[in-house]
Order: structure tokens, then C-alpha cells, then sequence
């Protein structure tokens, strides 16, 4: 339970780091320009993790990166580009907060992972907290952002389900190197082709991507995927909330924004819905051979090996007496 709870931690560290992203895509990096953007984003980080942990991809894994890199990294960042320029954050936020119940369906049919009703709950809480807490009238809406939005969501979520299903077959921070290098190295080509020559960077645009690059990319993607490793779907994704949260709160801290009675509201809902997605441990107890009451045993996995392995162990011991 405490190992759950420590991953849940360090795995919300990731969403944090993503809510200021949009601010900083809207503020500081240039538009118009979202395929070298993400190869911006993507490569430097990749180049950086493999840097630390100098391993290549083997065997199937030179494939499973691009197919990762091209759903997690390369088509999401693009996306969520062209959705930072084109919509307003709100409006962007709410349609990324179905990204936790799309995780749940989707791990349901890959990883065999059936959302529990704690999990669905959260999923409505949070939806419903994201909508109270940012969304505004704010006039007529880009359809290709709304477009871009949706199509970021729907990637990302089906992207991350897989990565989870091929999480144990190989190191955690070399995978996700992989990925958004492979990722990066699959826009740069068509970033040529259609964008011509990079954008010219000023001071905030350079000071905007290191942001985006180390912190919201190579580190936040490397605790996100160690979460996913050992927690379920739909609890890390629910952690994802945490993102439209941390830019409310910097809209407040940052642009000196104000929260409506409405907002807090919402900032409540959505953190219930958090909390509701948390991995709970169920305990039985077990007569011991007094016919006493022996300590609570957790049950799943864990408990079952050690049942097995209590009962070898009483296996061996019989047969030694005889």
C-alpha cells in the first residue's frame, strides 16, 4: 500500500509539470510552426535520457519504439500544438480531461484492466470538476483545434495503454529515450518538407523549450511510464487531472487570476475524483493452526504467492516429519 501510494506520488509529479505547458506554448514558443515544435520538444529529450542510460532498442523493440514514439510523442505533440495555438486553454483542458476515462476502456480490452466503480466515479468527478473549474463562454471555437484536441486525447490515451502492456520487457527510462527519439526522428522529415527552415528563437522562445524539453518531456515522461508500469491505467490516469489543476492555480499565482466560488468548486471536484482513483489493498484474515485469528493478508498477486509459498513450506515440513 505504501509502495502504491509513493508511485502515485512521484507519477502525479508529471501532469504538475505538464499544466504549466500550455501556458508556456501560448506565451513564449512561436506559432505557426507545431511540427518543429514537437521535434524541438521530442528529440533533445530523448537524445538526453539515452545520454543517461546508453542502451539501444533490440529485437522487436526498434519497431515497438517508432510505433510508441509515433502515438505518445511525435503525433501528440504535434497535436497538442496546433491545439495550444488554435484554442483557448480551457476549452483544450476539457476535452484532455476524458483522457482518464478513455484510459480505462482501452486498458480494459489491452491489459485486461476492468475499471472498477471507484475509478468510473473519479472519471465523472474529474470531467465534471475540469468543466466547473476552466471552462468560460468564449465564442465562436476553431474546429481545428476542437479537431486537434480530440485527436491528441485519442492517441495519447491508446499510446500510453500500450506502453503499459510491453512496460516489463525492458528498462523504464531506455523505453521512453526511445520513444521520443523515435518519435522526434519521424517529424523531422516531414517538419522539412512542410515547414521549411526552422523558426528563428529569441531568449523566451529558447528559455520556453529548455522548460518544455527537460522538465515537461524527458522527466516528466520518465516518471509517467514508471507509474504506468506499476500502477493500474486508470489510477495513473486519473493523476492526469493534476494537469487543468496546476494551470488554474498558475493562472493564479502567475497571471494573478482570481478563482470564482464556481472554480474552487471544480478544483475540489476534480481532486475528489483524483482521490477515488487511488489503488486500494484489500485485507482478509486467516485462521492460523490454534484456530486463532491470524494477521490480515493482502490479498491479489502478492498474497497469493505467499499463500502458495506458506503452503510449500507446510508441504516440507510434513514430509520431513515423515
Amino acid at each position: 500500500m505504501e509502495g502504491n501510494a509513493r508511485w502515485a506520488l512521484t507519477t502525479a509529479v508529471a501532469p504538475v509539470a505538464w499544466g504549466a505547458t500550455y501556458f508556456v506554448t501560448r506565451e513564449f514558443l512561436p506559432a505557426g510552426n507545431p511540427l518543429y515544435g514537437a521535434v524541438i520538444r521530442a528529440l533533445p529529450a530523448g537524445l538526453l535520457l539515452l545520454a543517461v542510460c546508453r542502451k539501444l532498442p533490440r529485437g522487436t523493440w526498434w519497431v515497438k519504439s517508432l510505433i510508441l514514439g509515433a502515438l505518445n510523442m511525435s503525433g501528440f505533440f504535434a497535436l497538442v500544438y496546433v491545439a495550444a495555438q488554435r484554442l483557448p486553454t480551457s476549452m483544450a483542458s476539457i476535452i484532455m480531461a476524458v483522457v482518464p476515462l478513455a484510459m480505462m476502456l482501452l486498458a480494459w480490452g489491452l491489459v485486461g484492466e476492468r475499471p472498477g466503480p471507484r475509478h468510473l466515479a473519479g472519471a465523472g468527478a474529474g470531467i465534471a470538476g475540469v468543466c466547473l473549474m476552466v471552462f468560460t463562454a468564449t465564442g465562436p471555437v476553431d474546429p481545428l483545434g476542437i479537431l486537434a484536441s480530440v485527436a491528441a486525447m485519442a492517441v495519447s490515451s491508446f499510446g500510453y495503454v500500450l506502453a503499459k502492456r510491453w512496460s516489463g520487457e525492458v528498462d523504464v527510462l531506455a523505453s521512453t529515450g526511445w520513444q521520443l527519439t523515435g518519435g522526434g526522428l519521424l517529424l523531422l522529415p516531414f517538419a522539412v518538407l512542410t515547414e521549411g527552415a526552422p523558426p528563428s528563437l529569441d531568449g523566451p522562445a529558447l528559455l520556453g523549450f529548455a522548460y518544455v524539453t527537460v522538465v515537461a518531456t524527458a522527466f516528466a515522461f520518465a516518471v509517467w511510464f514508471a507509474g504506468l508500469a506499476h500502477l493500474p491505467a486508470g489510477t495513473v490516469g486519473l493523476l492526469g487531472l493534476l494537469n487543468p489543476v496546476t494551470g488554474v492555480l498558475l493562472g493564479v499565482l502567475i497571471a494573478d487570476e482570481t478563482l470564482s466560488g464556481r472554480q474552487i468548486c471544480g478544483l475540489l471536484l476534480t481532486l475528489c475524483g483524483v482521490l477515488l482513483g487511488r489503488q486500494t489493498t484489500r485485507r482478509r484474515r486467516t485462521p492460523d493452526r490454534n484456530g486463532g485469528r491470524a494477521a490480515g493478508r493482502t490479498t491479489g498477486p502478492a498474497g497469493d504467492r505467499d499463500a502458495v509459498e506458506c503452503a510449500r513450506g507446510d508441504s516440507r515440513s510434513r514430509h520431513s516429519r515423515n
